[in-house]
């Protein structure tokens, strides 16, 4: 290899590396540093002028790719920088910032969020601040997160995704005593919300109660601005071999879908509907 290609590698392992952020972030809503890693689309430093949309993720330690492939519990990250990047390239994506939030115990997240994160995001960055191009997503409990913010506060994120959703929390706390009373129509929210079939507790991975949210949502006129997508079945041994995970994961991969193994194959879904590419 001639030095100009070595300079070149080099040169581009050094841009790469300026478009992630990690940052310990001091609250007054909690009593340690929060972790937050930003990640910038590939076109932020080559054209300042543009500002862009914002997508925030929770449990953040797993959702990028530099976490590695050991991260939660062997499933491996999310890898959401490496299919944003090629989404984007592939037209199928608007190019987006994503800031991810370690999850790090208790405390007042929503009032982080909103007081003192987002606004600190768009101060910093070249950011479209409006609902319409703000986002939340999450898996688990950080999938019924996402709605929830969305649901109570329309006036700052305007998209919410959410895999395998936690919908079972608080004894079906939002599905029967707010979705189910409410008589109000759709604000301009869009949400996605997926399953699997199969989880390791024995369950459907929450497919019945994802159902039924959507079937709430639908009810309150969100049918236009809302995807539900079910993943109907676990990977065989012949695709999980093609797969890159870990070997020793695979048994429990063909038996439950509440992973990010799975999540990771998944994500290009609400990517792709929240900040679909823009017409030409």
């Amino acid at each position: 290899m001639n030095l100009l290609a070595v300079l070149m590698i080099i040169a581009s392992n050094m841009r790469a590396a300026e478009r992630y952020v990690v940052e310990e972030m001091t609250s007054k809503f909690f009593q340690q540093p929060r972790t937050v890693r930003i990640y910038l689309p590939p076109s932020y430093e080559q054209d300042p002028a543009r500002k862009y949309p914002v997508l925030y993720l929770h449990d953040g330690q797993n959702v990028f790719s530099f976490a590695g492939t050991n991260v939660a519990f062997g499933w491996g990250s999310w890898e959401l920088d490496k299919t944003a990047d090629k989404l984007s390239k592939a037209g199928k994506l608007q190019e987006i910032m994503m800031v991810a939030v370690d999850n790090s115990g208790l405390g007042r997240y929503t009032s982080f969020l909103l007081q003192e994160l987002k606004p600190k995001i768009d101060a910093r960055y070249r950011t479209q601040p409006e609902p319409a191009q703000t986002g939340l997503m999450g898996s688990s409990m950080g999938g019924i997160c996402s709605l929830i913010l969305a649901w109570e506060h329309p006036e700052v994120f305007g998209r919410a995704a959410s895999l395998s959703g936690a919908f079972m929390v608080e004894k079906t706390n939002f599905l029967d005593n707010v979705l189910k009373p409410c008589k109000q129509k759709a604000n301009k929210a869009r949400v996605y919300l997926d399953s699997g079939v199969c989880d390791f507790m024995g369950g459907d991975d929450g497919r019945a109660l994802t159902d039924a949210v959507a079937a709430e949502l639908k009810r309150l006129g969100w049918d236009h601005e809302l995807q539900l997508s079910t993943d109907l079945k676990p990977l065989s041994v012949e695709a999980l071999e093609k797969s890159g995970l870990r070997r020793d994961k695979w048994e429990e991969a063909q038996r439950s879908q509440h992973n990010e193994f799975y999540w990771r194959l998944r994500a290009w879904r609400p990517l792709t509907f929240l900040f679909p590419a823009e017409k030409k």
